[in-house]
């Protein structure tokens, strides 16, 4: 095993130990203080073009099982741990090809992210391969995260059903989508198809149902997803959930805005404001809705007053930043999606 380190592009660098592929990571340093559920973490297609820091001591401790996948392939582009919990979890990691290092201050990266914000960054496995000041320079040569549209490289090329029976009908538009909305969905009743995140509103129209998924990178520049939004208002029922949330909000006048170190982990509070019941939820986003006194914010953040839902009664359309699936998670927020698929009338 080498040692290696993560060079962050203010000229931060941390040092640790290579436990899984080698090479070297680029992407956009992060930190998620979720305590369990890392294959869930690394599979989740919103954590595509990221690093991921784990803030829990120990990473990997109850081994690996496909049951726990979010996707069928990793998306994160590297991890960093204070202590590798397993052999199989390292072992699982260097079979996708993930860079990931053990050793590392994570408290040191993590206040170091929360001061200055997320930043470009590189995980290096092997401090041999690539000095620092050759690191730091491709780093900052890097896109940021911001500006960029992910979901065409995550999202499905072709619509596929999930599975057929189901009292309802529920397109899922993937913009990212994780395999528990899918499994939710259909334990509530749902028939679920997953489409494109090009699909056409049209097309969409046709379901008693359409969950607007979760996806990574930033909203703005989507402006064909937005637009396909604006087109399928009030002609069926809409549920976003975390990016899905931010475009029904551009679609209906908000306004998004990158955060400073993002919205990740498993114990985010939420106020609900018709009743005033706070929710522990599960959030991965680093983008949000501008904070809004408007009636149709139902959920607020209680860390920084972002808007985390959304009602339209008039157009049959609603949505939360968080995660009502909860993989991984508290279950606060769980009887969101069921109560959704129940209140489907089918065609």
């Amino acid at each position: 095993m080498s040692v290696g380190y993560i060079a962050l592009e203010d000229g931060t660098v941390i040092t640790g130990r290579s436990v899984a592929a080698q090479g070297v990571a680029f992407g956009e340093a992060v930190f998620t203080t979720a305590m369990t559920g890392y294959q869930e973490t690394v599979t989740d297609p919103s954590f595509a073009g990221q690093l991921v820091t784990f803030t829990a001591p120990m990473i990997g401790n109850y081994g690996v099982d496909d049951a726990r996948l979010e996707s069928s392939q990793p998306w994160v582009k590297g991890v960093l741990m204070r202590r590798c919990g397993g052999a199989a979890w390292a072992e699982w990691l260097a079979s996708h090809g993930i860079v990931a290092l053990e050793d590392v201050d994570t408290r040191m990266l993590v206040l170091r992210i929360r001061a200055a914000g997320a930043m470009r960054a590189a995980v290096v496995a092997n401090d041999d391969e690539l000095d620092v000041t050759a690191a730091i320079d491709l780093i900052r040569q890097q896109p940021a995260m911001e500006g960029q549209a992910l979901v065409s490289a995550v999202s499905s090329v072709e619509a596929t059903r999930f599975n057929e029976a189901g009292r309802v009908r529920v397109a899922v538009v993937d913009y990212g989508a994780k395999a528990s909305i899918m499994r939710r969905l259909q334990r509530a009743g749902a028939a679920v198809t997953v489409y494109p995140h090009a699909a056409a509103a049209d097309e969409l129209a046709e379901y008693d149902g359409v969950l607007l998924s979760n996806g990574p990178g930033d909203p703005e520049p989507l402006v064909d997803e937005v637009a396909a939004i604006a087109d399928l208002l009030g002609r069926t029922s809409i549920l976003g959930i975390c990016l899905g949330h931010q475009l029904l909000g551009l679609a209906t006048g908000h306004s998004t805005y990158k955060l400073p170190f993002g919205h990740r982990g498993a114990n985010h509070p939420v106020l609900e404001r018709a009743t005033g019941r706070v929710l522990v939820t599960s959030q991965n986003h680093g983008f949000a809705v501008a904070a809004t006194d408007e009636r149709e914010a139902t959920y607020v953040s209680l860390y920084d007053g972002t808007v985390e839902g959304f009602d339209y009664p008039e157009l049959n359309a609603r949505s939360v930043q968080f995660h009502p699936e909860a993989g991984p998670g508290t279950h606060d927020a769980w009887p969101i999606l069921e109560r959704w698929v129940e209140g489907l009338q089918p065609a």
